[in-house]
């Protein structure tokens, strides 16, 4: 699929060689091809470069800049399950516009999208690339608010004594934040390249938008490292509370083995029937021993109530 950046959003495209070398930026082109329509078509676009060889399922969202071109990779998370495989395209581009090789659907998804809901007033390759990468990261704000928000609910559901279903979730949201922390360095690696402009492809005055992309990121950025610390102080949190529940278990049993030490001395020393044992022959031995352990008993609660270890 082609589309020219010569209208107020990209317009579809057909039959059009793109190897003019001086054409105007203001008919810079977005081309959509996938692997197979590359191999086909590559010699058209006459960047001297074979992208599709450099670009490899384990790819990352990077930029390298050529003698004559512009070529790397997208690597993009999928922000709904972030275990789910990344979607992995590459791309070229040079003054005259930009490729994007992708055997699935996401870059025709992102162009598409960008067709329907903008209108630009000075249509260039520049605003489009600044709307592309905006449209990675559109929703963004909306995850970290909705992990902010996850990680409330555990929060006073750890209070609460309720947090041990919910605290799982903690690592998996740490986890993803940790994953889009990398995606994010990335992309602001790849729009500097842009920034940069060393080849001169695009225009001085619209590399702004490349700027404003790099601010957008580095403002997110930020806050996903806001919600990656929240997560582990509600992680430590948990742990401190978990620990908090076990001393006062460890104390109460403590507590109940002090009180019953003596109880089993007293047991222990009356049990053995010797002979000449006194006490076995007086008749009020036995209500005796009853109150000595109840003031024993009351004691030590008492005691242990008073240094509020109980």
């Amino acid at each position: 699929m082609f589309h020219l950046i010569n209208d107020n959003r990209p317009t579809d495209s057909v039959n059009k060689k793109y190897s003019d070398k001086n054409q105007s930026h203001k008919n810079s082109y977005v081309a959509i091809l996938t692997r197979e329509e590359w191999e086909k078509q590559k010699h058209d676009f006459d960047l001297g470069i074979d992208i599709a060889q450099r670009d490899s399922e384990n790819s990352i969202t990077k930029a390298e800049v050529n003698y004559d071109s512009i070529t790397g990779t997208f690597s993009i998370p999928n922000r709904n399950d972030f275990s789910q495989p990344d979607a992995h395209f590459a791309f070229a581009l040079d003054e005259r516009g930009i490729i994007f090789i992708d055997d699935g659907d996401t870059t025709e998804r992102i162009v598409m999208n960008i067709k329907n809901t903008k209108m630009w007033r000075l249509p260039s390759l520049e605003r489009f690339i600044y709307d592309f990468l905006d449209q990675i990261v559109s929703g963004d704000l909306q995850l970290m608010n909705s992990y902010e928000r996850q990680l409330d609910e555990i929060e006073n559901a750890i209070f609460d004594n309720q947090g041990g279903n919910k605290v799982k979730n903690v690592n998996t949201i740490r986890n993803n934040i940790r994953e889009i922390k990398i995606h994010y360095e990335q992309l602001l690696d790849l729009a500097e390249v842009f920034e940069e402009n060393e080849n001169n492809f695009f225009i001085n005055e619209n590399l702004r938008y490349f700027r404003l992309f790099i601010n957008k990121i580095e403002r997110l950025h930020d806050s996903a490292t806001a919600v990656y610390e929240q997560a582990i102080q509600v992680r430590d949190l948990f742990k401190t509370h978990l620990d908090v529940k076990q001393n006062k278990i460890v104390t109460t049993l403590t507590v109940v083995t002090t009180i019953f030490m003596p109880l089993t001395l007293i047991v222990g020393w009356y049990g053995m029937n010797f002979r000449y044992m006194p006490e076995l022959e007086y008749k009020w031995s036995y209500p005796i021993v009853i109150l000595l352990c109840l003031a024993i008993v009351t004691c030590s609660l008492y005691f242990f109530k008073h240094k509020k270890w109980m």
